[in-house]
């Protein structure tokens, strides 16, 4: 029923702008420019439609290992398990892939933002450039980079900060932690912190590589996100989610 609703809302809208197009003396006086004014303004509209048509979000996740249920089944990890919570109010792709760093991202973000058309999405990445000792200003020019391509696309961008095991030195950890919030600060958008000291502090909530949480976990991340979304008015939760 939404769907169809969509279409129809979507159809009418597009043909009055077709009408009003074609009945303007100006639109004839050269063909060429009349088909770009069409091609142009018909798919701006489209996608105008397409984004406000009712309050339902494409969340798109785009991040690490972190995200991609690294060590445990796919179906257990803490964005299958936001998908189930959040239900048929929202749609949630989880754009992760284990190992990515911030370089990888930006890279592929081009075409997975035209791929997936997010209204909103959270960027979790850095971790593996810190694991990795690389420079903090690369890690906050790529992260920048994609901050800007998203807002770009119309989506609404959510950055996600992380931290590092204490042997990297608290100058290092220091430097890492704050591009984060120098970037959401820079950019006015939210900032989701990820990390919880109590994972480390509490037994069975890490795996053994003492990086990745498990599965005990995931629950828990899917909590903070769900609660950060809604308190940040990003998302309103459906009258029936599931668990």
């Amino acid at each position: 029923m939404i769907l169809n609703t969509k279409i129809k809302n979507f159809t009418l809208s597009a043909l009055l702008l077709l009408t009003t197009i074609l009945s303007n003396p100006l639109f004839w006086a050269n063909s060429l420019l009349g088909s770009a004014v069409i091609s142009d303004v018909f798919f701006k509209t489209a996608e105008a439609e397409t984004r406000s048509v009712d309050a339902t979000k494409r969340i798109m996740i785009y991040g690490d290992s972190l995200s991609a249920a690294y060590g445990m089944d796919e179906e257990n990890g803490w964005v299958a398990l936001l998908a189930r919570k959040l239900g048929p109010s929202h749609e949630v792709y989880n754009a992760s892939i284990s190992g990515e760093t911030s370089s990888g991202g930006l890279a592929r973000l081009p075409l997975t933002l035209k791929e997936l058309f997010p209204d909103l999405v959270l960027l979790e990445l850095g971790a593996n450039d810190g694991l990795r000792g690389q420079s903090t200003d690369l890690l906050k020019s790529n992260l920048a980079a994609m901050i800007e391509a998203i807002q770009g696309s119309g989506a609404v961008a959510v950055l996600a900060s992380v931290s590092l095991p204490p042997t990297y030195g608290p100058r290092y950890i220091d430097q890492f932690r704050a591009v984060y919030f120098d970037l959401a600060e820079e950019h006015e958008i939210p900032l989701l912190d990820l990390y919880q000291p109590s994972f480390v502090e509490t037994p069975g909530y890490i795996q053994e590589d003492g990086l990745h949480p498990t599965e005990v976990t995931q629950p828990i991340i899917r909590d903070l996100v769900v609660e950060f979304l809604i308190d940040n008015a990003l998302i309103e939760l459906g009258s029936t989610p599931s668990h």
